[in-house]
């Protein structure tokens, strides 16, 4: 029997108090616990998939959560000047 919880078509709209969808929540959530129980160490991304896989389904690739990861922390809109195009 799957015990898993159906997805819910609100989770992937943001939330209008902070812009966070229900999974990114999720990650960020996931991600501080994890960050205490290391004694505020990095977390290898391998070990919060895992964790976060407990929560919602995220493909085992690993693009989609560092692409999220990567949202979170800005540095998807952040570019290096060296791959700035000049005009």
């Amino acid at each position: 029997m799957d015990t898993s919880p159906k997805p819910n078509r609100n989770d992937a709209l943001p939330d209008v108090r902070d812009g966070l969808t229900r999974e990114e929540r999720i990650v960020l959530y996931v991600l501080q616990q994890t960050q205490k129980e290391r004694g505020n160490h990095n977390v290898p991304t391998a070990m919060l998939w895992g964790r976060v896989c407990e929560y919602f389904y995220i493909s085992p690739a690993p693009a989609e959560l560092t692409a999220m990861l990567a949202r979170l922390s800005g540095s998807a809109q952040r570019t290096s000047p060296s791959r700035r195009q000049e005009p």
